[in-house]
C-alpha cells in the first residue's frame, strides 16, 4: 500500500483499509502503465491520495479472472457462499468506524450519515448471506404423461457492477451481495470520486476468504473501464446506479451482447402534503426527504406539493427549519455537508436563478455557504412555476421547491408529469385517499407519512426512466440467475 494523506490520518485505525491499487484475480495491482488519479476531500479540497487508473487491458483481465473463477464459485455449496458473505458482514461491522470515516473524507457526507450507510451496506450482506441458502428448485405439476418437471435457478455468469459516488459503500454491497449469493462472480467499477470506500470493501472481502477472481474492483475512468465490459459477451449482467443519461448509454452499448440489465437511474420525487396531514410530522419528514445526504440522493424530495389551505403555514415553518440546519465538514457531523464537485454547485446556482427569474420567492438561503467552495446554503423556494428547471430536472442538492395545489386530481397529474418514477412521498390521514394515491402515483415506491422506506428486505427500484429491475429482497437475486426448465421422462 502506498502511503497517502488518508492512510496517515490518526482517526483511521486500520491502515490496511486504505488501498490505492485495484483488486484483480486476488491480487492488488496498479496496472502496467502506473497511471494514477487524485482523490480529494470535497470539504477542504485537500488531496487524500492517488488511486490506480487502469485501462481496457486491466478491465478485460478482471473479466478473465471472474470468468475463470465462475465454475468453482457457482458450483460451491450455498452454505459455503453464505458463510463467506457472513464473514464479510462481520468484518464490515468490526470496521464500521474506519469505513465511515473513509467515506466522509472522500464523499463529504456527515459522519452520522456515513455510519448509517455502513450499517445499511452491511445489512445487504447479512440479508443475502441468509438468502443464499434458500432452496432454488421448484416442482411443476406435469401436464405430460410420464414426465417429471422442475424449474431451476442457476447463476448467469460474470456480473459487472457500476456504482455511484453518493452511496459508495451501500450501492456496492447491494449489488455484490446479491450476485455472490446467486453464485455469480463480479467485476466492479466505483466512481472515480469515491474509490477508497470500494477498495476498503475489497480488502475486507479478501480477508473474508473469497476465492481469487470472485470479487474484482477496477478503478479508473468509467468509459475506459466499463465500455469493454459492455462489449464482452462473458459479462452476462450489468448493474448500474447513476443518471438516466448514462444509463441510456450503457443500455445501447450492452445491446450487442444482449446483456441482462439492472438500472437504478434518476429520481424526481414528489412530496405531497394534504391539509389533513399531521403538520408537525409532515414538516419533519419532508425536511428529511429533501436534505438527507445534503440533497444528493436520488430519493430526494425535489417537488414539494402542499395543499393551499395550509401552504403558507407550511412554507414559513419549513423555511425556518431549513434555515436552522447546520452546514460544515462531514467530520463535524453537521446536517449539511459539501456537495461533490463544482458542477453540483453550479447546478444549484442555475436552478435557483432560473426559478427566481420565473417568479419564485426565495424564503431562505440562495447562495454559496462561507464554509468553502463546495458548500451551498440550505435553500427554500416558494411559488415555483411548473416550467422552472427545478421542477423539470433532478436537483441533487440542498434546494427545496414548494408549490401549492388545490385538488387531488390536480396534484396526482402534476406529480406523474415526469419521465422519472422512483419514489413518491404522501402525507395524509385519510385512508381512502392514501390508498387511491398509492395506486395512482406512477412510482416504484410510495412512502406514506414517513421518509425512510428502504432496506435489504424490500425490492428497491423505479418505473419509467428511473430504471429497470429491482435491488434488495429476494427479487434482487433474480437478475443474477437464469431459469432452467428440466423435463424428464422416466420411461
Amino acid at each position: 500500500m502506498r502511503e497517502t494523506a488518508l492512510s496517515l490520518r490518526q482517526d483511521i485505525t486500520d491502515k490496511r483499509l486504505v488501498r490505492g491499487f485495484s483488486y484483480i484475480g486476488g491480487k492488488w495491482t496498479g496496472g502496467a502503465g502506473g497511471a494514477v488519479f487524485d482523490v480529494t476531500d470535497p470539504a477542504t479540497g485537500a488531496a487524500l491520495g492517488e488511486v490506480a487508473s487502469l485501462g481496457p487491458e486491466e478491465a478485460t483481465a478482471a473479466v478473465d479472472a471472474a470468468h475463470a473463477a465462475f465454475p468453482d464459485w457457482s458450483c460451491s455449496l450455498p452454505q459455503e457462499r453464505a458463510a463467506l458473505l457472513r464473514r464479510w458482514y462481520d468484518l464490515m461491522v468490526e470496521n464500521r468506524e474506519d469505513l465511515a470515516r473513509i467515506m466522509v473524507l472522500e464523499q463529504g457526507k456527515p459522519l452520522s450519515e456515513a455510519r448509517g450507510e455502513i450499517d445499511y451496506a452491511a445489512s445487504f450482506v447479512e440479508f443475502y448471506a441468509e438468502e443464499a441458502k434458500r432452496p432454488n428448485i421448484e416442482g411443476v405439476t406435469s401436464h405430460l404423461q410420464g414426465a417429471e418437471m422442475e424449474i431451476w435457478r442457476e447463476p448467469v455468469g460474470v456480473a459487472a457492477l457500476i456504482t455511484p459516488w453518493n452511496f459508495p459503500s451501500a450501492m456496492l454491497t447491494r449489488k455484490a451481495a446479491a450476485a455472490l449469493a446467486a453464485g455469480c462472480t463480479l467485476v466492479a467499477h466505483p466512481s472515480a470520486e469515491t474509490p477508497f470506500s470500494a477498495l476498503a470493501l475489497a480488502e475486507l472481502a479478501e480477508r473474508a476468504g473469497f476465492f481469487p477472481g470472485v470479487f474484482n474492483v477496477v478503478t479508473g475512468a468509467a468509459p475506459t473501464v466499463v465500455k469493454p465490459w459492455t462489449e464482452d459477451p462473458r459479462v452476462r449482467v450489468l448493474s448500474f446506479t447513476g443518471s438516466t443519461e448514462v444509463g441510456k448509454l450503457l443500455y445501447r452499448q450492452s445491446a450487442g451482447s444482449v446483456k441482462r440489465l439492472v438500472m437504478e437511474l434518476g429520481g424526481h420525487a414528489p412530496a405531497i402534503v394534504f391539509a389533513a396531514a399531521d403538520l408537525d410530522q409532515a414538516l419533519r419528514e419532508v425536511l428529511a426527504a429533501k436534505f438527507a445526504t445534503s440533497g444528493q440522493d436520488c430519493l430526494g424530495a425535489n417537488r414539494i406539493f402542499v395543499e393551499r389551505s395550509i401552504y403558507d403555514r407550511f412554507c414559513d415553518r419549513f423555511a425556518q427549519a431549513a434555515g436552522e440546519l447546520t452546514v460544515g465538514p462531514g467530520m463535524d457531523d453537521p446536517a449539511i455537508g459539501p456537495l461533490m464537485n463544482a458542477a453540483a454547485i453550479a447546478k444549484q446556482e442555475a436552478q435557483v436563478k432560473d426559478a427566481l427569474d420565473r417568479g419564485a420567492r426565495l424564503l431562505c438561503g440562495g447562495a454559496r455557504h462561507p464554509a468553502g467552495p463546495l458548500f451551498y446554503q440550505p435553500t427554500v423556494l416558494a411559488d415555483v412555476p411548473d416550467d422552472a428547471q427545478i421542477l423539470t430536472e433532478e436537483t441533487f442538492g440542498p434546494v427545496a421547491a414548494l408549490v401549492p395545489f388545490d385538488t387531488e386530481e390536480e396534484v396526482v397529474a402534476r406529480a406523474n408529469a415526469t419521465e422519472y418514477g422512483l419514489v413518491a412521498y404522501v402525507h395524509d390521514t385519510d385512508p381512502r385517499r392514501i390508498y387511491r394515491l398509492s395506486r395512482r402515483l406512477e412510482f416504484g415506491m410510495v412512502a406514506v407519512n414517513r421518509t425512510k422506506v428502504t432496506g435489504a428486505p424490500i425490492p428497491f427500484g423505479g418505473m419509467k426512466q428511473s430504471g429497470l429491475g429491482r435491488e434488495g429482497a429476494r427479487q434482487g437475486m433474480e437478475a443474477y440467475t437464469e431459469i432452467k426448465y428440466v423435463c424428464r421422462d422416466w420411461g
